[in-house]
């Protein structure tokens, strides 16, 4: 695409978000807290890639949107109401999100370093930043498992831990450094931990929506439906 044909994409793209944005504030009666959400949608749309994603803020800003701004506030929209549980159920889905950004930011430690480019990885380091990442892959689980106990999700969300294989066979990888040369038989190179990040992402994330989709239908079909107001009594 040509520069002009990008701006030309956003414009549009930006226009149309913006003209759902009002209609969806109006269907909530023009709600203060609707007006908020639309607005830092509107802030990190426009200043992710500068100046926010060159002070470290990057994946901070992704871990905000794609989940508190866009499962919370798309919770709020629909009921009026806002839930921290709604927030904390995002958190599953964003953080495998941010594990592969954050993996992609580490493949390009050197390159953004040589351009001064501050991602959170050159901040805090390389080694720092592979911990980080397997601390965002282990956290899914136990915010599932908290869900379960105060019983927003129910027992059928156990589903999940049905990809801690495929974490198993990927976190030694974060345990080193990237390699120097390409190993033999690697995808993508010089792209590295990026490709295990969005491996394990895809396993998790897949189980986590199909969990989801049958935590709704229980809630819903009527000879499951009773179960479910037992469950929660």
């Amino acid at each position: 695409m040509t520069k002009r044909q990008h701006l030309t994409y956003f414009a549009v793209t930006a226009i149309i978000a913006l003209v759902l944005g009002v209609y969806l504030i109006q269907q909530t009666g023009f709600s203060q807290t609707a007006w908020m959400l639309l607005g830092l949608g509107a802030f990190f749309l426009l200043f992710y890639t500068w100046p926010l994603k060159g002070l470290a803020l990057g994946e901070v800003a992704v871990l905000i949107v794609w989940g508190p701004l866009m499962i919370g506030g798309g919770y709020f929209v629909l009921t009026q109401t806002w839930s921290w549980n709604v927030v904390i159920a995002s958190l599953p889905y964003v953080l495998g999100v941010t594990t592969v950004i954050f993996g992609k930011h580490i493949d390009k430690l050197d390159m953004d370093l040589a351009k001064k480019i501050h991602t959170l990885p050159v901040v805090i380091g390389e080694k720092a930043s592979r911990y980080a990442v397997l601390t965002m892959m282990i956290a899914p689980y136990l915010f599932t498992l908290y869900l379960i106990w105060v019983k927003f999700f129910t027992p059928v969300m156990l589903i999940v831990f049905l990809a801690l294989p495929a974490f198993l066979q990927i976190y030694p990888i974060f345990l080193k450094p990237k390699p120097k040369t390409k190993p033999e038989g690697q995808l993508g190179w010089p792209l590295y931990f990026v490709g295990y990040a969005f491996y394990n992402n895809r396993k998790f994330g897949s189980l986590f929506m199909f969990g989801l989709l049958i935590d709704v239908l229980l809630r819903v079909l009527p000879f499951t439906a009773d179960l479910i107001k037992m469950y929660w009594s």
